[in-house]
């Protein structure tokens, strides 16, 4: 049984502790997050498959591919810390190897986290003071805190957390994340920190996290662009004395709840896209596989076209299938249904005869529901994206400025 904990974040999960601070490297918000464990947690992660990838990162990617457990991890935003050389890299170390011994950890044990403006060199110095101007809490205001540091153009905190009644006993999920542009599948400009104080091996942390991540953050799209910086990461530290082993009920019951956590985080980022006006969900079912499923949703939610014709409250029908043909997929279009809502806009044979009106007023609402079915086989998957707006535009013409 999976329950959300109201105003539950990551430090509703026993053992973490986190603080969120102003360094400097923003103007006047805060921009200086660390979460902390009490206990080592054993590690998984995901990263941005952009071939320009952040210093920060790939230091704490390489973490996280060994195996070995960690206690820390320093977000910090205003600053992306990418594209900035051999400086950028012993600048990260820095700020690395300073937590850890503000903190008396080793420097291992410190993932390390950046997110912001592209291209510009790290002050460390700013970031140090920051450090040491952190008081770690398990507050539920110290989690909310540390949410709203790493933000960057997005226009609210998100966090959450549940518990889940195992065989055993209870355990906790808490995640935060951020995310609102240069958002595309396979990661984008985000970052997604998660802990159970469930205990788990190395491996079945990797495999989880890997699977919650292809369900949830890699089938939300705002614009397309992947980004230098993104990563999904997944603290196990064991707090709970409860133990997750593969294949079980209680397995079951958390990959369930980690799913669905990472659903309703993924969800949220889309729902603060630069400029959003509408959140959009989109199935593509009677596939001939998943992949076909999932290459005619992405096509679709990453489709400009697609994107300010809902924007405009246009049912464009054509828009939607033309995207299906741009996908790489092989299907008949004349076998297509296409519908917004309960209101079908499309049938098999090109036949398309609907009200206007009704449709119109579907589509000026905030949530719009889009289904498409292929009628090729069994395969459905679902995807969530939002519309274009003059205003993404101006967010991001002005980004630097």
């Amino acid at each position: 049984m999976i329950e959300y904990l109201e105003n539950g974040t990551i430090t509703s999960v026993k053992g973490i502790k986190a603080a969120g601070v102003f360094c400097g490297l923003k103007k006047q918000k805060k921009d200086l997050a660390l979460i902390f464990s009490d206990y080592l947690a054993t590690v998984g992660g995901t990263f941005t498959l952009n071939k320009v990838k952040a210093a920060p990162l790939l230091i704490s990617q390489d973490i996280i591919a060994k195996d070995q457990k960690v206690k820390a991890i320093l977000i910090n935003s205003g600053n992306a810390n990418a594209c900035t050389g051999e400086q950028g890299f012993e600048n990260a170390i820095k700020t690395q190897i300073f937590t850890a011994e503000h903190f008396s950890i080793s420097k291992d044990e410190v993932l390390i986290s950046s997110t912001g403006v592209i291209g510009q060199q790290l002050n460390v110095e700013k970031i140090k003071e920051g450090i040491k101007s952190i008081q770690l809490s398990s507050e539920l205001s110290a989690g909310h805190d540390a949410a709203e540091a790493i933000l960057t153009t997005d226009t609210f905190p998100k966090s959450f957390a549940c518990k889940v009644k195992l065989s055993k006993g209870e355990i906790r999920i808490g995640g935060i994340c951020k995310g609102s542009g240069m958002i595309m599948p396979n990661m984008a400009t985000m970052l997604a920190f998660i802990a159970t104080d469930a205990e788990m091996p190395k491996p079945l942390v990797q495999k989880l996290i890997a699977e919650a991540v292809n369900k949830s953050f890699n089938r939300i799209s705002v614009d397309g662009d992947t980004s230098t910086n993104d990563m999904v990461v997944l603290m196990a530290n064991g707090a709970s004395s409860i133990s997750i082993i593969e294949g079980d009920q209680d397995y079951q019951l958390f990959k369930a709840a980690l799913i669905d956590l990472c659903k309703k985080m993924a969800m949220a980022i889309v729902k603060d896209g630069e400029g959003a006006t509408k959140f959009i969900s989109v199935k593509v079912a009677s596939a001939k596989s998943e992949i076909d499923a999932d290459s005619a949703a992405k096509a679709i939610v990453n489709s400009p076209l697609v994107k300010t014709a809902l924007y405009g409250a246009d049912a464009n029908w054509g828009r939607i299938l033309s995207a299906v043909g741009n996908s790489g997929i092989n299907f008949c279009p004349e076998k297509v249904m296409i519908k917004i809502g309960d209101l079908h806009l499309l049938n098999p044979g090109y036949d398309s005869n609907f009200d206007e009106s009704i449709a119109k007023e579907i589509l000026l609402k905030k949530n719009v529901d889009i289904t498409v079915e292929l009628n090729e086989g069994d395969a459905s998957t679902t995807w969530w994206t939002c519309d274009f707006s003059e205003q993404y535009v101006k967010i991001n013409a002005n980004y630097r400025t």
